[in-house]
């Protein structure tokens, strides 16, 4: 963490995914949204995800495309593990390389944080199918194979983003959506009549640090979903923790006061993913503001606690939308910085 607490992270930056189909206009997008946005005084763009062009872009099936000796398949009911990488995975590839070559051209001679996201080990295990139908999160096996494959998947992408955005300080970010669900044991079997059994917190601590190791640099997780388990993701060894701020209760206080006394970086989600009005960039970040007071923060750290983004991905926006809110996630990183209380 000592490390981690220089890293130069940015004041804003998006979650993932981005509305539309077009590679390169979303780079632009991205790119000149986040990197020396309205001098805010930093810089976080990342490698977009365009799911609307379908199994393949979802995160699921981007995810697996980067998938070591492991392969999968779309079904009526979902992705499958398959034998051999067909259709949808090299579709996947495919999509993923197009995002490379479009992040590539926008972030020539660029130096500064990058952020790259995929699927965590335990969303993914509560995702993808076995090729009986059940899901991965049934089998211990089974997801012990699919930490270790998504390991060495995501050590090979890192590189290849290295390689071509050699000036880039990479932040690495898994999803973790269904984590809660799996903590608690309400995913539900293939048939629906019940749920898996809740798998034990050691586990899931130990596949996460199994993944978080393949980074030698920052990695966060992301949440939409209510009652995010910071704790955990702090004791796996995670640098930040991604989430959307309007879920938060005062049940999370103890959690989040201790995640900020730690130095673990919160990704506020504060902005709406989807069409619709925008508040002022000071009413958007009112509620952090509060939650410091609660706290008993010090309110001159909220610029170096806090990232601002949309609450989640903005696959469902307009991109007329979705380029305004990135620029207000900027602006309200902005506000939050220069009037902390």
């Amino acid at each position: 963490m000592s490390e981690q607490s220089n890293f130069p992270w940015g004041p804003a930056t998006g979650v993932g995914s981005m509305p539309g189909g077009d590679a390169r206009e979303t780079a632009k997008t991205v790119t000149g949204s986040l990197i020396g946005a309205e001098g805010a005084g930093g810089d976080f763009p990342h490698l977009a995800e365009l799911p609307a062009r379908g199994p393949g872009a979802d995160m699921i099936g981007r995810t697996i495309g980067l998938l070591v000796e492991m392969y999968g398949h779309v079904e009526p009911s979902g992705w499958r593990v398959g034998d051999r990488p067909g259709r949808d995975t090299r579709r996947a590839r495919s999509w993923l390389g197009e995002d490379l070559d479009a992040l590539e051209e926008f972030t020539q001679e660029y130096t500064g944080p990058l952020k790259v996201q995929a699927v965590g080990p335990w969303t993914l295990a509560a995702a993808l199918e076995l090729k009986n139908g059940e899901l991965s999160l049934g089998d211990p096996g089974a997801r012990r194979d699919l930490a270790g494959s998504l390991a060495e998947g995501l050590r090979d992408h890192l590189a290849e983003v290295r390689r071509r955005v050699p000036g880039a300080q990479l932040v690495l970010q898994l999803d973790e959506p269904s984590l809660t669900s799996v903590l608690r044991g309400q995913i539900r079997t293939a048939s629906g009549y019940r749920t898996h059994r809740a798998v034990d917190r050691q586990a899931v601590e130990a596949a996460l640090r199994e993944v978080f190791a393949v980074h030698d640099g920052p990695v966060i997780v992301h949440s939409c979903a209510p009652d995010v388990p910071f704790a955990l993701l702090r004791r796996a060894g995670a640098a930040g923790v991604s989430f959307d701020f309007s879920l938060l209760t005062e049940r999370d206080d103890e959690q989040i006061g201790e995640a900020a006394e730690s130095g673990l970086k919160l990704f506020a989600g504060v902005v709406p993913p989807t069409d619709g009005p925008l508040s002022d960039p000071a009413g958007s970040v009112m509620g952090v503001r509060t939650l410091w007071r609660r706290l008993g923060l010090n309110p001159g750290t909220l610029g170096e606690s806090v990232v601002i983004t949309p609450t989640c991905g903005m696959a469902g926006a307009s991109p007329a939308h979705a380029r305004a809110a990135l620029a207000h996630c900027v602006r309200a990183a902005r506000s939050l910085a220069d009037n902390p209380e």
